[in-house]
């Protein structure tokens, strides 16, 4: 896929990698893409994207994901 932004200093001051972070904490925020998705829109490992979603106040654990950590826990205490 080719995106084009215009030719504006302040995006060329920004950088590509820079951009492409943006866009990916943007499109996971509004929900539009899971983590992975956008960490490899970003280029980035799931860590490190982890790590810029914070940086930005975006959260990543989110109630359903807390739910499904909890049944693991339920399950493995059954063991």
């Amino acid at each position: 896929m080719t995106i084009t932004l215009p030719d504006d200093p302040v995006l060329t001051e920004m950088g590509e990698t820079e951009i492409l972070l943006d866009l990916a904490c943007g499109a996971y925020a509004a929900g539009h893409v899971s983590r992975g998705v956008a960490a490899r829109m970003a280029g980035l490992d799931r860590h490190a994207f982890d790590q810029a979603l914070f940086a930005r106040r975006i959260p990543s654990y989110d109630e359903e994901r807390w739910e499904q950590d909890l049944e693991t826990i339920r399950a493995l205490r059954s063991l």
